[in-house]
């Protein structure tokens, strides 16, 4: 009789079985692949917080690059005025009735250039000295009618000078007339008026620094106010303090690279426009004119190096504020935890 019951056939029975060699050990099977899940940030990437935080330190980057390039322009224009003034000497003869004007510029000049460390001498003609009188007495003028002293420029070598004095005295013996001018005063307040501009500058220099720090610091406290509950939330569940501030650190590091980036290059392509419009519009009087009093504006390669440098910092101030801040607020909820009576006190 046959049994009636169904009969149960194991897995893969139909399958034909793979015969193994005496002695080998049995193949495993492998395993399905395990995936995991891919994880987000722990500090939200972009929120309110960080994109106002971004303006604020783009703006204070901006500020204090934009002060310290017109420092550095301010400086170097002065050294330059100052290089040029103290580069050259001059001699003044004034006119008389029995004075050969030209034979006496050409004698000034010859003894000027007699003296050990000058190098070389020019006679300002006559056109060239109605050029220089023009803007007071207008076009046209015969210096012939009028009583004008004439000059003669000397070139001097700045490391070693001649004597001034010697010079002074063998001119008045050998020519009456002629009044030896060597710009010492005038070196002197231009010295004095430099290094006054360059104080009032590094002074206000130091105030923008000064703002932009406590408006980082703020700021950055700010953003990590609204981000508090992530700090507590990693810390209940085990997170160590350097973990947390190292990941704060990093958000922030990126927020203020953004920020001190944009402004630091705002401010450099400020300083490259401004040289090269005012390249392009040198001839024109109002250009000359700003040229004269300000010097050109280019910060030169020390300026840039110094938007550069101011960048770096105000990125290390937001990232040290943030993990400060956070190693902060991680004492803080300790403190609450071993003592809730402390919660008012902390929180003011």
């Amino acid at each position: 009789m046959t049994d009636p019951r169904p009969r149960r056939t194991a897995p893969n029975a139909g399958a034909p079985q793979a015969r193994q060699a005496p002695g080998t050990p049995p193949v495993e099977r492998k395993r399905p692949e395990m995936r995991v899940r891919p994880t987000g940030p722990i500090v939200p990437s972009s929120n309110i917080q960080g994109n106002a935080l971004i303006v604020v330190i783009a703006i204070m980057a901006f500020l204090a690059c934009l002060t310290l390039g017109a420092v550095s322009m301010v400086r170097s224009t002065a050294a330059s005025w100052e290089s040029q003034i103290s580069r050259e000497i001059t001699i003044q003869i004034k006119p008389d009735n029995d004075l050969d004007m030209e034979k006496a510029l050409a004698s000034a000049r010859d003894i000027a250039l007699s003296f050990v460390g000058t190098k070389s001498g020019q006679i300002v003609d006559e056109a060239a000295t109605a050029r220089l009188l023009e803007p007071w007495l207008g076009a046209g003028l015969d210096i012939k009618e009028l009583p004008v002293p004439r000059l003669v420029i000397i070139t001097i070598d700045e490391t070693h000078p001649p004597d001034f004095e010697a010079m002074r005295a063998l001119l008045k013996a050998q020519i009456p007339q002629a009044t030896l001018d060597d710009h010492r005063t005038w070196v002197d307040r231009l010295v004095s008026m430099a290094h006054t501009t360059v104080l009032i500058g590094t002074g206000v220099l130091l105030l923008v620094f000064t703002a932009m720090v406590l408006t980082v610091v703020f700021a950055t406290r700010g953003a990590l106010s609204g981000n508090r509950h992530i700090v507590e939330v990693l810390h209940f569940v085990g997170a160590e303090s350097t973990f947390v501030a190292n990941e704060f650190q990093k958000h922030f590091l990126k927020i203020s690279l953004k920020g001190s980036g944009a402004g630091s290059a705002l401010a450099a392509l400020f300083f490259a426009t401004a040289g090269l419009l005012q390249s392009h519009t040198i001839a024109t009087p109002q250009t000359d004119q700003a040229t004269a009093l300000f010097g050109t504006f280019s910060v030169g390669a020390l300026g840039y190096i110094g938007i550069l440098a101011t960048m770096i910092i105000i990125a290390l101030l937001t990232t040290l504020t943030a993990r400060f801040t956070v190693m902060r607020t991680i004492y803080e909820i300790d403190l609450i935890r071993s003592d809730p009576g402390r919660t008012d006190s902390v929180q003011n």
